[in-house]
């Protein structure tokens, strides 16, 4: 055998390893997505985002927030590549202005719950009653000192609340004693801690164990407020693996995860 010959082979060889193996270590790992979301999803959508990555093995990141400030931060340029708002028409707004491929897809329906916690000088009931006489009673005696909903200006749930008090003819009376959070999210914070002595938050959070185990929920029937359509969509930003979070939420799997956290599927009402 011609050992200079093989020397010369081998090192050839090995001078193109090197060179695959320093471009495969060099190679940019492929950057998480980041990923709008509207706080009533906290709890479902870890989940999902946790089974999509075991199926998949890629990650999201989750940024939770109101839904009305996420689209203004979409709309200046944040490098968001999906969009979950609690708010459908959020999006049709992102749409109207060419920054998403297409108007997205519903999917879910909101609801949400008078919360008492315990503790609270607020009688509970155990089903919704027509007039919220108990919370009305405690208004008028001065036993509700405050009272917390997300903020309505960008928060739809925020919005449904005060939609549903004013259709209880409750609004004049609790506005000067409202706590307003951020997302409702943080209402739901605020009404649990005791700090209020009530709230109306999202059903989604109110199944949570850290808040269930705080007090107690009622649901408020829809026919009080306008619908909460949640619609998600696309941005002009989305990649690969943004596209496919966005496919896997389609999937029975991810819409399980969304009944079982209380929300209603789109044509299933």
């Amino acid at each position: 055998m011609n050992l200079p010959l093989f020397q010369t082979l081998f090192q050839t060889l090995a001078r193109r390893l090197f060179g695959i193996l320093a471009a495969v270590l060099l190679m940019p790992a492929q950057a998480q997505p980041t990923i709008a979301a509207a706080s009533d999803l906290k709890f479902a959508l870890d989940e999902i985002a946790a089974a999509f990555q075991a199926s998949s093995g890629q990650a999201v990141k989750l940024v939770y927030g109101s839904s009305g400030n996420f689209y203004r931060q979409i709309a200046q340029g944040a490098p968001f590549e999906l969009f979950l708002s609690a708010d459908e028409d959020f999006v049709f707004k992102l749409a109207d202005q060419g920054l998403t491929p297409d108007r997205g897809r519903l999917y879910a329906i909101g609801r949400i719950v008078l919360f008492i916690p315990k503790g609270s000088p607020v009688p509970v009931d155990t089903a919704f009653e027509p007039q919220l006489v108990q919370l009305r009673r405690a208004l008028g005696e001065g036993r509700v000192l405050k009272f917390a909903i997300a903020n309505p200006d960008h928060a739809p749930y925020g919005r449904a609340a005060m939609e549903a008090l004013k259709s209880l003819d409750l609004w004049a009376a609790i506005q000067p004693r409202l706590v307003l959070g951020e997302n409702v999210s943080q209402a739901a914070q605020f009404a649990v801690s005791g700090s209020t002595q009530a709230g109306i938050f999202a059903y989604s959070l109110a199944l949570a164990p850290q808040f269930s185990r705080a007090g107690n929920a009622v649901l408020i029937p829809e026919t009080l407020h306008q619908p909460l359509r949640q619609r998600m969509v696309l941005t002009r930003k989305a990649g690969a693996v943004a596209e496919a979070f966005h496919a896997y939420l389609q999937q029975p799997a991810a819409r399980a995860v969304f009944v079982r956290h209380g929300f209603a599927l789109p044509g299933e009402r």
